[in-house]
């Protein structure tokens, strides 16, 4: 287990003239408490440390460490090796009321994993590896920290099995990320989401007592307790332990591409498909725009890129619904290649990197709508982008398919007048508010795969109505003291304000 966390991008001076860019209501943070903590498990206090574990891959965070600011630093940090530190960080931690923020790869793009109010951050890289795993029932134990390749090479080389989730950030993230993000991989068509991979969880709690979740087949004791932690951002519990369904690794794999003259006819084409049945690993349509750009479309054409794996019998029948539902739609088949250029470069992000450092606001912003909105949702939002003062760029591409619907992934770049940091902000917000806003106008829920964090917040009660009053009520019953990732969902925080430091 050798893969480590990936700065997202560098600082612009040294480390000791980083200040916060969020202020907060401060917890003391006594010597004696700090020396609690070293006698549970590694800690440090260190300037660096407290740094570089106060930010993850957020794009407009970026900016603020291309200004000499982090997002809001923590006051220590812990690395549990087991479950039982954990439990007892969260018990000290509770016990003096100082809030805890978990993290992993740090490879989040909303800032879930951004502690707003300081306190401790638990990072859950040393918690790695995998404990047991079941071949007969393709039933895998595996620690929160492990990163993706470290988890698919064991299981590949030793086992033969594979958990089949590969999201852009799979070299960067670990198990716990992809579940408390509610994340999904790049063969979700097939494999699902991570929701759909979870068999259970192991979670300690506010009061740092531990529970265990699920890792039966199925079940009916109840509500689904393990649902209840995927995509809670550490803010209900910390995921110590999950145990994840595999599969044995594909004997076969096929690949097409085809080009078409409407974004709606490759839609068409999509949802006949899957609502026939055909659920091939990757089925991705690329815009005109992104078609040209990556795909060397002409501008007028939409790339639909299509892969399958699994036993030869299924899947050419796989590939043959999908084949008749794009010639219905009077596709053209298009040069295999398109797929294999995008194998290779599918989680290449160095352009995120480049731009920012130039000035431009980049980012992207996922949504998931039924079939008969996506053509409205696509425009809509495009329109919306577009519309904004500074905005040279809004495309998209569908990455994920459902029997019911589908995710639309939205690029956009904008180029602000002057590049001040000031503006950088005002053009990310002004973006973001009429991209989100158009997208829960049209009839899309507020994410797919990439969370809530910070970023989102605002919208969230927008997003659930009075729904959300019952995740509020969650968050109290669970952590009535407020100690987990305080400040998140649109929860108001018993903390006090956070403000932003001009």
């Amino acid at each position: 287990m050798n893969t480590r966390p990936t700065p997202p991008i560098e600082f612009s001076t040294d480390i000791d003239e980083i200040t916060d860019r969020f202020q907060t209501n401060t917890t003391e943070i006594s010597s004696e408490f700090v020396a609690g903590l070293n006698k549970i498990c590694p800690s440090s206090t260190e300037l660096a440390d407290r740094v570089e574990h106060s930010r993850d891959w957020w794009p407009l965070a970026m900016h603020w460490s291309l200004n000499a600011q982090t997002a809001r630093r923590a006051d220590v940090i812990c690395r549990p090796t087991t479950t039982k530190h954990v439990s007892e960080v969260v018990a000290l931690c509770s016990k003096n009321s100082v809030p805890v923020t978990v993290s992993g790869g740090r490879s989040g793009v909303c800032g879930a994993a951004i502690p707003l109010f300081g306190g401790v951050v638990i990072d859950m890289t040393s918690l790695a590896g995998i404990i047991n795993v079941d071949e007969i029932s393709g039933l895998v134990e595996v620690l929160p920290g492990t990163f993706g390749p470290d988890l698919e090479n064991v299981l590949r080389e030793k086992y033969r099995l594979s958990v089949g989730h590969f999201p852009q950030s799979f070299d960067i993230s670990t198990v716990g990320g992809w579940v408390g993000s509610r994340g999904a991989g790049q063969f979700s068509t097939r494999y699902g989401k991570i929701d759909d991979m979870v068999a259970g969880l192991e979670v300690v709690l506010a009061d740092s007592s531990v529970i265990l979740t699920g890792t039966e087949p199925a079940g009916a004791a109840g509500p689904n307790l393990t649902s209840l932690f995927i995509g809670s951002e550490g803010s209900l519990g910390i995921i110590t332990k999950v145990w994840l369904r595999a599969h044995p690794i594909a004997p076969a794999q096929r690949r097409a591409a085809y080009m078409f003259g409407s974004f709606a006819a490759a839609v068409e084409a999509m949802r006949v498909s899957i609502r026939s049945g055909a659920t091939p690993a990757v089925l991705r349509l690329y815009d005109e725009r992104e078609s040209k750009r990556a795909h060397g479309g002409d501008g007028s054409q939409c790339a639909l890129l299509v892969l399958d794996e699994g036993e030869p019998l299924l899947i050419d029948a796989m590939m043959q619904v999908v084949d008749n539902a794009c010639r219905a739609n009077d596709a053209q088949p298009a040069d295999v290649t398109l797929v294999e250029h995008w194998m290779s470069h599918r989680n290449d992000t160095s352009g995120l990197q480049v731009l920012s450092k130039k000035g431009f606001v980049i980012d992207t912003m996922e949504v998931a709508v039924v079939w008969s909105r996506v053509n409205q949702v696509a425009e809509s939002v495009k329109k919306a982008i577009m519309a904004v003062s500074g905005a040279r760029s809004a495309s998209c591409h569908i990455s994920h398919s459902y029997i019911d619907g589908a995710c639309i992934y939205f690029t956009f770049v904008a180029e602000p007048t002057t590049n001040t940091l000031a503006e950088i902000e005002s053009t990310y917000e002004a973006i973001w508010n009429a991209a989100q806003n158009s997208a829960l106008d049209a009839g899309a829920n507020l994410s797919h795969h990439h969370g809530v964090g910070i970023n989102r917040a605002k919208f969230i009660k927008r997003a659930l109505g009075p729904a959300h009053n019952v995740l509020s009520a969650l968050k109290s019953a669970l952590d009535p003291k407020d100690i987990l990732n305080p400040g998140k969902f649109g929860i108001t925080s018993s903390r006090g304000e956070v403000t932003t430091k001009r």
